[in-house]
């Protein structure tokens, strides 16, 4: 831990957790929709519509990226930069961006699939399980991080 770690926990969170939604979001354009080319943001409609969301998709996780790395100048500028925390911010912030893609963008709006013309039970299983797996471990860090902050604020 830093200088104040503790009192900047919530912001070492966000900006972790800033980064690993503009992370996770940036690996799933550059991967699926690029180099496997198995499916674009939004597959409802023309080839030109699903690579305008794919522009879109990918801006948003470069701004995301870059204010989360803002917020982690300011807290290593304050000597508030708290490893632990941002790391847990990070995985819930993965865990959550694949597990909402994977539940609401896969089935329940439908705006794309992981792949098409394959059976697709495998792809959706590996790909929630492994963001649960993903979130839980962040999850768990964040408890960890919540008692440690809770000793220092006791004194202990």
């Amino acid at each position: 831990m830093g200088g104040r770690p503790c009192g900047y926990a919530t912001r070492n969170f966000g900006s972790g957790f800033l980064f690993g939604l503009g992370l996770i979001a940036f690996l799933d354009e550059m991967v699926f929709h690029q180099l496997l080319a198995w499916h674009h943001f939004y597959d409802k409609s023309t080839s030109a519509v699903g690579l305008f969301s794919d522009g879109l998709f990918h801006a948003f996780s470069w701004f995301a990226t870059v204010a989360s790395l803002f917020l982690l100048a300011d807290l290593r500028r304050r000597d508030s930069f708290w490893m632990k925390r941002w790391v847990s911010g990070l995985l819930i912030g993965v865990g959550f961006f694949q597990l909402y893609d994977g539940i609401i963008h896969h089935k329940l709006l439908r705006i794309h699939q992981i792949r098409y013309g394959v059976e697709i039970l495998p792809y959706d299983l590996i790909w929630n399980v492994t963001a649960l797996f993903i979130l839980i471990g962040g999850v768990l860090l964040f408890i960890h991080t919540q008692r440690q902050k809770k000793l220092v604020s006791e004194g202990g």
